[in-house]
This record gives C-alpha cells, sequence and structure tokens, in this order.
C-alpha cells in the first residue's frame, strides 16, 4: 500500500513540475498543449497508472517481470484499437507509391513476375477442385463453390508485397493525381507491372497447368469448362465485370492499408477476394492465366479471343482501380483540407488562450 502512495505521490509531483515547464514556455508548442491538458486533468485528482487495468494476480506465476511490463503495455496501446484516419491511410499509400516509383526497372519487373507466378496458384487449386467437384455436382455448381479457393494466390501476393497490377492501379496513380510524378512515368511503370504480371503467369499456365494435367489433377475438358465460364458473354459484359473487379481490388489495397496487423489483412483480402471469385468477376492477371491455359491445352480458344479478352479486363480493371478508388478517394481528401486547417488553426488560437491565461 505504501508503494503505491509513493507512486502517485511521484506522480503527481512530476505532473506539477511538467506544468511548471509548460507556463514558463514563451512560443506556442502543439505538443506541449496537449501535454498541459493531460496533466490538468491527472492534478484535479490521483494520478492514472496506464497499466492499472491489468494486476499482477492476472498473470500466471511462469510469467517473468518484464514480459509482464509488455503485456501491460500492448493491453493499454489505445492505438493499436484505433481505425486509421482517411487521410493517414492515404499519406501512407501515396508514399508507398513514392517508394514504388524510385525502384529499379528489374526490380519492379521481378516483382511483377514473382506476383504473376504466385496469383497462378488460385487458378491452379480452383481447377483442381472444379474437376473434382464437377463429377459429383452441376456444372455451375461445381465452379462456384471451387472459386471459393480464390483468395490463396491474393493472399501470396498481398502478404508477400510483390507487385499485381489491378493492387497497384490506384495506389501508383496518386502521385501523379497529387503532381508528384508525370504520367508518362506512371504508365511506363503500368506497362512494366503488367508485363511482369502476364509472363509470369503465362509461364505458370504453360508449366504448372501442364503438370496438372500429367497427375490427372484435372483433364483438357474441365480447363474448356471453365474458359467458357469466363468468355461466355458479350464483351461490354466483361467490360462491367472488369470495372467492378477493378474497383474492389482497389478497396482491398484501401482496407489493407487501414489493417495494423498481418491476420487483418489476410482476412480483409479473403473476404473481398473470395466475394470477385464467388461473383465471377474479371480479373485481368488471373483471367490470363485462365484463358491462356485454354489456349495451349484446351480446344476452344483461339489466339484473337485470348488477346481481344485481355485487352478488355486491362481496360476495365484499370478504369475500376483508379476512377473509382484512387480518383473519388483522393478527392474526398482534398475536399477536406481546407476544413481540417481551419480547424487547426482554431485549435492552436484556443491553445494559445489557455497557455497564455494560465501563464498570467
Amino acid at each position: 500500500m505504501s508503494q503505491d502512495t509513493e507512486h502517485t505521490n511521484n506522480s503527481q509531483a512530476n505532473n506539477v513540475d511538467n506544468k511548471n515547464v509548460i507556463d514558463d514556455t514563451t512560443n506556442y508548442d502543439h505538443e506541449a498543449e496537449d501535454k498541459l491538458d493531460s496533466d490538468d486533468d491527472n492534478s484535479d485528482g490521483e494520478a492514472v497508472d496506464t497499466t492499472e487495468s491489468l494486476e499482477d494476480e492476472d498473470f500466471s506465476e511462469d510469467i517473468s517481470e518484464e514480459d509482464k511490463e509488455t503485456i501491460k503495455k500492448v493491453a493499454n496501446d489505445d492505438n493499436l484499437s484505433q481505425a486509421k484516419s482517411h487521410a493517414s491511410i492515404l499519406v501512407e499509400q501515396a508514399m508507398d507509391a513514392k517508394e514504388t516509383f524510385e525502384r529499379s526497372l528489374g526490380s519492379l519487373f521481378t516483382s511483377a513476375f514473382t506476383a504473376g507466378l504466385e496469383i497462378g496458384i488460385s487458378f491452379f487449386m480452383i481447377l483442381s477442385a472444379f474437376a473434382l467437384l464437377s463429377g459429383v455436382l452441376p456444372s455451375h455448381y461445381a465452379i462456384v463453390l471451387a472459386s471459393l479457393l480464390y483468395p490463396i494466390g491474393f493472399i501470396i501476393v498481398v502478404i508477400g508485397q510483390s507487385l499485381l497490377f489491378t493492387e497497384q492501379t490506384s495506389l501508383l496513380s496518386l502521385p501523379v493525381l497529387n503532381g508528384i510524378e508525370p504520367l508518362t512515368k506512371l504508365l511506363r511503370l503500368w506497362g512494366i507491372v503488367i508485363a511482369g504480371n502476364i509472363v509470369g503467369g503465362c509461364l505458370f499456365a504453360a508449366l504448372m497447368i501442364g503438370l496438372g494435367l500429367h497427375m490427372h489433377l484435372f483433364t483438357d475438358h474441365a480447363i474448356d469448362a471453365y474458359a467458357e465460364h469466363i468468355l461466355g458473354f458479350e464483351w461490354w459484359v466483361i467490360f462491367g465485370s472488369s470495372v467492378l473487379a477493378g474497383w474492389m481490388m482497389g478497396m482491398t489495397a484501401w482496407l489493407v492499408t487501414s489493417a495494423r496487423d498481418t491476420l487483418s489483412r489476410i482476412v480483409l483480402v479473403s473476404i473481398i477476394t473470395g466475394s470477385i471469385g464467388f461473383l465471377g468477376l474479371h480479373h485481368s492477371i488471373v483471367g490470363n492465366i485462365e484463358i491462356f491455359s485454354a489456349l495451349l491445352y484446351g480446344n476452344t480458344v483461339s489466339l484473337w479471343n485470348y488477346l481481344l479478352f485481355l485487352v478488355v479486363i486491362l481496360v476495365g480493371n484499370t478504369v475500376g482501380g483508379v476512377v473509382f478508388v484512387a480518383v473519388l478517394k483522393n478527392r474526398t481528401f482534398l475536399f477536406d483540407v481546407e476544413k481540417v486547417k481551419e480547424q487547426t488553426a482554431n485549435d492552436r488560437a484556443d491553445a494559445r488562450k489557455k497557455i497564455n491565461g494560465r501563464r498570467f
């Protein structure tokens, strides 16, 4: 009990010292204002121990004192449970995009090539599950159920931080929208990422889909059936579907940035990309692997069908990612800038009045 009283008295003494230091300051410091308000709150009553919600009795005797203090600190860290602000997410995305612009061409292509290979795992799993389920279920239901495996490749790409075009479409446009980078540099960067994704995806289709055929995981009939599921629409329907898929992938990038831990990112990626697969929306990089596999090993897809399909969904994904995510989110932020500036100025003026009033 005496130790608690001594701790409380020391905390109150520190609060008084901090307050005196702030009162003697002639120049305004915004951080000093926050400290002053905090000290005033604590000086009105007993000092609050930041770890008082957890006591030593709550822990096992096997846990060391150092580990106890660490757990207390994490448990009482409000930042871990608070959502990131709109501005902080946008700034973080813009900075990540700026770093991508500064990478070498070789590094960009290699990362994009890796993403093209990794995303192919989704199609490999889907095709294997579809071939297995189609023997006991109607083709339509087999495809829908198999599509639940769609997020696997995306999780690998996002957590592994490889460059996937649809995820990077909106991110890379932010420096251009804010006048930091020129449009020509953005187009060149997009071209490198697209080329890497497509080459990696085509290589995966040529090697791994062929391997799956020889392992009897699926048949050429299953490849053709899945390709028909992808291509069996008018071009404008495919375009609209790819716009929606691009929008959802842009939102994936936005939400992944807003998450504070890896598990949250995995859950978000799984939900959104799983929805894309379940709805049968058209994703350009996965779609490239799906249709190129049918071109190589199937009997229904021509080179012209493949190229036309690829162009349509690339444009659609770009429109969805840039217009509906980057532009709208960026404009939302810019519309609030003046309001934020005005509020900040008012807060600083009020803080100066508080400090000057307490000084005299």
